[in-house]
């Protein structure tokens, strides 16, 4: 049996090695390495697999969010909301750029941002909310978007986990995850569905003005060479990247559909097992399993994780600490807002190796001593 990693990026790139190799040697013989017809044609392609009018790369999926709120014209002490259960780069950028982080819960069962609880955390300052499609689920993007219409604000989905995604509102209309709000925003990171070989992002948009000034301050405030309109930064995707990633994003569905298997042979597995609670799938949006993470009950956590590591299986936990009990926003006291479901969460979750060159021995491999530490 081959090793068993959470993420295996070394076999998925030899099963499309000739592809890629080819591809950056291309850009290697072009010497066109930031910016350029590379970039370009990742970018097109990109936004006709979304069917979104505007892709504007950037370096990582961290600043893709930044810019979002900078384009947006966002104000320090603006209120942003967003869910506490998440990296801590959805909240980061808030805090970055000075504005206030109002965290709100989740819903236990698909682990991403709760309407009831969004709609309680409004107040006139709010100007935003971040929606996060976490671990490849969609957050449910139809209650979300009538919440932020009735009070005027903006919505920037945090898709770094869930590309390839699609959502289907009640009256049956189907949308790429990413391109529901005014903007999405997603990751290349090389664990992700569609990674890179280093660090990339890229950030959507179907408004044209608001692509414009996306694209400005990704490239030091500039509407052209030397003049800078808007207090920018420097955030490109380097056109090797680029190159790669355009081959990947042509098997982006295959393997997502990888993923899935992977998920349905562990749903399978676990399906008899009353301490392990499987992930949910919202009837509104297909999982694409950035993680499958499963909530223990009544299981040691840290036990399990060393009698899998001891058999060569890892696991993660993510995340054991949520953004609102973070101490880089210094909340504490009666200044800690109260997230039940998120802390009980924190306390639960139990992620498995999922990527899209799992077979069944490694699979039965997993869930079989998962199942034997259980009992």
């Amino acid at each position: 049996m081959r090793p068993i990693q959470m993420v295996d990026t070394k076999t998925q790139y030899l099963r499309i090695k000739q592809e890629v190799d080819d591809a950056v040697q291309q850009v290697m013989e072009s010497s066109a390495f930031i910016n350029g017809p590379a970039v370009a044609a990742f970018s097109q392609s990109l936004s006709a697999y979304l069917g979104v009018k505007h892709v504007i790369p950037c370096a990582n999926g961290t600043d893709a969010l930044q810019i979002a709120m900078m384009a947006l014209g966002l104000q320090p002490g603006d209120e942003v909301i967003t869910p506490s259960f998440t990296y801590i780069a959805t909240t980061e950028v808030i805090g970055l750029l000075r504005l206030k982080p109002v965290f709100v819960e989740v819903d236990q069962h698909t682990f991403c941002m709760d309407p009831a609880s969004l709609r309680k955390a409004i107040t006139l300052r709010t100007k935003a909310i971040v929606p996060v499609h976490l671990y490849g689920q969609s957050a449910p993007m139809e209650e979300i978007l009538q919440i932020a219409q009735e009070h005027n604000l903006f919505v920037i989905e945090d898709n770094a986990q869930a590309i390839g995604g699609r959502y289907q509102f009640s009256d049956g209309v189907k949308k790429m995850t990413g391109t529901i709000g005014h903007i999405g925003c997603t990751s290349f990171y090389p664990s992700k569905n569609l990674g890179a070989f280093g660090d990339g992002g890229a950030i959507f948009t179907n408004d044209d003005a608001l692509a414009n000034r996306i694209a400005m301050i990704a490239n030091h405030g500039q509407s052209k060479r030397y003049y800078h309109d808007v207090v920018g930064c420097n955030s490109r995707l380097d056109a090797i990247q680029a190159a790669l990633l355009s081959v990947k994003l042509k098997y982006l569905d295959s393997y997502n559909l990888a993923r899935k298997t992977a998920a349905d042979f562990y749903d399978q597995a676990f399906a008899s097992c009353a301490s392990l609670t499987t992930p949910y799938r919202a009837p509104y949006a297909d999982h694409v399993f950035h993680q499958y993470t499963l909530l223990l009950e009544g299981v040691d956590r840290d036990q399990l994780a060393a009698f899998l590591s001891e058999r060569q299986i890892p696991s993660m936990i993510y995340y054991p600490v949520p953004g609102h009990r973070q101490k880089m926003f210094g909340l504490s006291g009666t200044s800690l807002p109260d997230l039940p479901v998120t802390d009980w969460l924190t306390e639960r979750v139990f992620s498995l190796p999922i990527h899209t060159e799992l077979d069944q021995e490694q699979l039965a491999a997993i869930s079989g001593a998962v199942l034997e530490f259980i009992g």
